[in-house]
């Protein structure tokens, strides 16, 4: 069965088009309470949500399909995605669910799910639900109808949770912190986070009011955190996303680290402690410098398709606990089982005040190998696979480049746009042969 509505995180659009109306929300609901109910006699789901406008409207809506299908129902209010996949766990819900478009604008908004575990659920999950969705309602008597109630405490026992994945014996005690929410989930937690350690924090991106969030701040608008770090002399930049499960950091000079160098300094934190690591996984994008690093440091790595939830699947399989890509979406199982940014911070600033070190001095010998990336749109249906002129410019290029670079071609998910992507020591010849491949399919 064809997925219909689920993507690869979740049920995303724009507020007011289907399937991201109310109605559907009220019959999305009801169709993933039956699926709980086929294991759990009375099943209680979290609701947790950014600040777009549009989740007041959505939450109730889910709250009226869950109780309909005889779900009991715990609204957390605002709160961070992976705040909503911990206190799934840790108050022992049936489920998490999420209702945030990410780093999206306002006008769009979405529903994530997280199983009792804390963890993105599965595809075959998905399927069960969207065969429920096909079904007719099954409305449940009076007396079996689910009751809602709400998590006053919420934000707080997730702060505690996330202080509580920094060593105990380190403090930020004479740091100085911009920290950037976005205008979003985390506008509330991240300062308080931060200042409970002993930060000195300057918050921007922290004062939300229904239409602001991701709107020229937070991870995919750094250009205000560095900014900020600059104007108040901070020594560290921390940006979150709408939901604040990726992140950006800004050092003291304004220099912005991705997501790619922000898992070597993970793992060079853990192997500095002793710790064995096994392997890493990052994914088909992460920067092969920070691949060559790894491996110098006697790491396996291992690339999985774009998308945290395939770098999770990847790392559980192997029984390894560090992954991540380059938007900033990091997972540390030790910590948590989900991205999140918040966590992922204090990880590197962990690394920092226990090496007495910069990030930049701890990524001495790591450069990045520059990128080039052309989009090169084609017919609707065209077979590039078989261009075997393109294959033998593929082919040229990766003997040439050797182990000093890399190819990737890859198809868009949601336009008829074929990614060319060459990276190499070298930026002209980056640019030279992502130029060379993407001319065999023009």
């Amino acid at each position: 069965m064809t997925r219909q509505y689920f993507g690869t995180d979740g049920i995303r659009g724009t507020v007011g088009q289907a399937p991201i109306t109310p109605d559907f929300m009220l019959r999305l609901a009801h169709a993933v309470g039956r699926v709980l109910k086929r294991t759990e006699a009375r099943p209680t789901v979290l609701i947790g949500k950014d600040t777009r406008i549009s989740g007041y409207m959505l939450e109730s809506a889910l709250e009226s399909g869950f109780n309909s299908a005889g779900v009991d129902v715990v609204l957390l209010g605002p709160l961070p995605t992976p705040g909503v996949a911990y206190l799934t766990r840790a108050q022992r819900a049936s489920l998490g669910v999420v209702i945030s478009a990410s780093h999206n604008p306002f006008e769009d908004n979405g529903i994530k799910f997280f199983s009792a575990q804390g963890s993105k659920l599965p595809d075959a999950w998905e399927k069960a639900v969207e065969e429920a969705l096909a079904q007719a309602p099954v409305w449940e008597t009076s007396a079996q109808l689910g009751k809602a109630k709400r998590l006053d405490d919420a934000a707080g026992r997730y702060i505690e949770f996330c202080k509580s994945t920094f060593a105990s014996d380190l403090t930020l005690k004479g740091m100085k912190m911009v920290v950037d929410a976005a205008h979003g989930a985390a506008y509330q937690i991240a300062p308080k986070v931060f200042h409970e350690l002993g930060a000195e924090v300057i918050a921007i991106g922290c004062t939300p009011d229904g239409l602001n969030i991701n709107n020229d701040v937070g991870a995919t608008h750094p250009k205000s955190l560095v900014a900020a770090v600059k104007q108040h002399g901070a020594h560290f930049g921390v940006a979150l996303d709408g939901d604040a499960d990726r992140l950006q950091i800004a050092d003291a000079q304004g220099r912005l680290y991705n997501g790619d160098e922000l898992l070597y300094l993970m793992a060079d934190e853990r192997l500095a402690r002793g710790e064995a690591l096994g392997g890493i996984v990052g994914t088909l994008m992460t920067n092969m410098a920070v691949e060559l690093a790894l491996k110098a440091r006697g790491l396996e790595f291992v690339r999985a398709r774009v998308g945290d939830r395939y770098v999770l699947e990847d790392l559980q399989a192997r029984g390894w606990i560090l992954g991540g890509e380059g938007s900033g979406h990091l997972l540390a199982l030790d910590k948590h089982t989900t991205g999140d940014g918040l966590v992922s911070a204090l990880q590197i600033l962990q690394a920092c005040v226990r090496s007495g070190k910069t990030m930049a001095q701890l990524l001495d010998g790591v450069t990045l190998f520059p990128q080039t990336l052309i989009n090169v749109r084609l017919a609707p249906g065209a077979d590039w696979k078989s261009n075997q002129v393109m294959q033998q410019a593929i082919a040229q290029v990766e003997a040439q480049l050797a182990d000093q670079g890399r190819v990737l071609i890859r198809a868009s998910g949601t336009e008829p746009v074929v990614r060319v992507m060459v990276e190499a020591r070298d930026a002209a010849v980056a640019k030279a042969s992502a130029q060379r491949i993407a001319q065999t399919l023009q």
